[in-house]
């Protein structure tokens, strides 16, 4: 018997407030989008455990093309619970990390564009990285690294 093997990972799904928000604030990170569609009826309820839904997807690459966020905003059913204001020792969906050239310049811009926020404050991890966390667009958690030349 052939044992199945993993071939890669397509995407990590965020369900989002506001979809226009949203993608703006990651392509100010620099991903692109993709496309967006409606995504309805018993077919896409099947799949989820919903029931009749009606959902705008939008996916988003980064500019090497190996990693996708698919942002949804659900129109039906209406969303039952938020967890974006967690802590960040919350279990579930943390936050997502981007590697960044210059984290200063674009913390400043997210704050400014788009009224983002630093949970804490941008740190050095030895050598290697500078990193954050923010609250983004809708209140997500992301977390930015830049990597040290050394």
């Amino acid at each position: 018997m052939m044992q199945n093997k993993l071939l890669r990972m397509d995407n990590v799904g965020i369900v989002v407030e506001s979809l226009d928000k949203t993608i703006s604030f990651f392509q100010e990170i620099g991903l692109k989008l993709e496309g967006r569609a409606m995504i309805e009826g018993e077919w896409a309820g099947s799949v989820t455990g919903l029931g009749d839904q009606s959902v705008e997807i939008a996916m988003l690459v980064t500019p090497d093309g190996h990693s996708r966020l698919e942002l949804s905003q659900f129109i039906r059913p209406a969303v039952v619970s938020d967890h974006r204001a967690a802590p960040v020792n919350a279990l579930g969906y943390l936050r997502a990390m981007f590697t960044v050239e210059n984290i200063d310049e674009l913390v400043t811009r997210l704050k400014e564009k788009h009224s983002a926020q630093v949970v804490g404050e941008i740190v050095q991890y030895q050598n290697s990285y500078r990193l954050c966390y923010l609250r983004a667009a809708d209140g997500l958690l992301i977390g930015l690294a830049q990597q040290l030349i050394a």
